[in-house]
């Protein structure tokens, strides 16, 4: 819930929330797998709105860390059991980059007991010594997880197949923008290779004839001589390296077939 509400307060709707991980006794690592932009003062905010909501803690350090460097640009702490609290620089705003936000329980995770709460405490020795520690401990986690459950259903449920986008084995081909994406990496295609790929895309693992191609993608223009068309192919062939699985196949003496295989 902290990681999904920091990347929603930083505009970000999209980005994943990785997998949390407890590196110690109460210190627990929130990663994300976009950099963002923050305002300590709306870090503040929303951390301390979500741990009031759920109650997992009164006494805790939230540190935020660059990932190259593993310096802290920003740190501070709330302690409700002593009203003190340490927020240090809220008015400085931090740059667009890679953070990790650590978030320290310094009270074993003790939930926060307001005077409305009515309902008696137990007295069931477990929830004592070693046995409060692993409640605390499991419920932060089952918090933790519930949130990144709820970023991922709200991101799918939300999503929309785009028609104008093509899967093609790891690729995405983008025919609006005329690009392959591959992750984050993007590779722009000219005119004439995106209308060559979708031709072959539309009769995929099906032999396509050389003077099919020809007309389709060149037509009648007067300016296609020799091999212009193997060359076209050749770069295309290029921009799939990364990805075995999509060839695309020369069948002498007819022309050619985009393979995708499984």
């Amino acid at each position: 819930m902290i990681g999904h509400q920091v990347m929603l307060s930083s505009g970000d709707s999209i980005s994943r929330v990785l997998p949390i991980q407890k590196e110690e006794d109460g210190r627990y690592s929130i990663l994300f797998d976009s950099e963002f932009e923050f305002s300590p003062e709306e870090l503040v905010t929303t951390i301390n709105e979500v741990v009031h909501e759920t109650r997992m803690s009164r006494h805790f350090i939230v540190e935020v860390e660059q990932c190259e460097t593993g310096e802290v640009v920003y740190s501070y702490e709330m302690n409700l059991l002593e009203h003190k609290d340490l927020i240090p620089c809220k008015a400085r705003r931090l740059p667009k980059a890679c953070y990790q936000l650590f978030f320290t329980l310094l009270d074993s995770g003790k939930p926060l007991v307001t005077s409305q709460d009515v309902t008696p405490a137990p007295s069931n020795e477990w929830l004592s010594g070693p046995g409060a520690v692993l409640y605390s401990t499991l419920s932060v986690l089952f918090v933790l997880l519930l949130g990144v459950f709820v970023f991922l259903w709200r991101r799918r449920r939300n999503s929309r197949v785009d028609p104008n986008v093509i899967s093609l084995g790891e690729y995405r081909f983008d025919k609006r923008n005329t690009e392959l994406v591959l992750g984050d990496q993007r590779t722009e295609l000219t005119g004439k290779e995106a209308d060559l790929l979708l031709l072959l895309y539309k009769a995929a693992n099906t032999n396509v004839a050389r003077e099919v191609i020809l007309n389709k993608v060149w037509g009648d223009q007067g300016d296609y001589v020799g091999r212009t068309l193997d060359v076209f192919i050749s770069k295309l062939r290029k921009k799939f390296q990364a990805d075995p699985k999509v060839k695309i196949v020369n069948i002498r003496g007819v022309g050619y077939k985009l393979v995708i295989g499984v």
